[in-house]
């Protein structure tokens, strides 16, 4: 028999700041760092908030957007997320596409969600986003007509380059994010979540999608594709794409 004593260490509180960015709650830990180095991670959020909202005109998103029908310049954050819309738009069959914002608009989601819902118009079923956007070195194009909406996609993004708890966390090596439409919903059978078969809210036998991947933009990828796809075809989705665990909630 063996004892092997090790001396006891109080445990380190991490440092947290709690914010709001891009639409939700973000929270950021550290541990061992002085609490300026989380003051700068808020700072960047802000900023890539500023860059990448629909909320605001003066975003690179929404003069994208404006831009649809003609060839624009995009910088390399932006070129970077576009192309990974694209490949999300591969990876989950269809499922997660960032063409939705007609339909987002659609359904009331005009303005954030702390300003409440706007009217509800006739539902639009929005087209594969690979027929209305093209992305090539430092520029992008839209259809005429066509508008996108970042969404999970930019924040799983940018949590694999900060750490950032509460909608996502990003862990060792991995990336865990949570799909679902309790918190973001304004009426019956209204809330965030369009289902780009039909252009309308998505109606699941889910309410929650919980997925850990390889990254955390993976697991965006992969949460919202399970809960669009329900309980019925989520588990073998997940399993023939390596997620590396998950929890379905009905």
């Amino acid at each position: 028999m063996f004892l092997f004593y090790r001396p006891y260490r109080r445990p380190v509180a991490p440092e947290r700041r709690l914010f709001e960015a891009l639409g939700g709650e973000c929270e950021l830990y550290a541990v061992g760092v002085p609490a300026a180095r989380l003051a700068e991670g808020e700072a960047w959020v802000h900023g890539m908030h500023d860059r990448l909202t629909r909320f605001s005109p003066a975003s690179e998103l929404s003069r994208f957007n404006k831009s649809a029908g003609s060839w624009a310049e995009v910088s390399p954050l932006l070129e970077s997320l576009l192309r990974e819309c694209l490949r999300a738009h591969e990876l989950s069959e269809g499922l997660v596409n960032a063409a939705v914002l007609p339909a987002l608009l659609a359904a009331g989601y005009t303005r954030t969600f702390s300003e409440g819902p706007t009217q509800v118009t006739a539902s639009v079923v929005p087209p594969a986003l690979p027929e209305v956007l093209e992305v090539r070195s430092g520029a992008a194009r839209l259809r005429q007509g066509a508008s996108i909406d970042l969404g999970g996609i930019a924040k799983g993004w940018l949590a694999d380059r900060l750490a950032m708890g509460g909608k996502t966390v990003l862990l060792r090596e991995m990336g865990a994010a949570t799909s679902g439409t309790r918190r973001r919903s304004w009426g019956p059978d209204l809330h965030h979540l369009i289902d780009p078969r039909t252009g309308l809210p998505a109606r699941s036998d889910l309410a929650e999608a919980s997925v850990i991947a390889r990254t955390g933009t993976d697991a965006e990828i992969f949460a919202k594709t399970a809960l669009l796809l329900g309980s019925a075809r989520a588990d073998e989705y997940l399993a023939a794409h390596d997620a590396l665990g998950w929890s379905l909630t009905a």
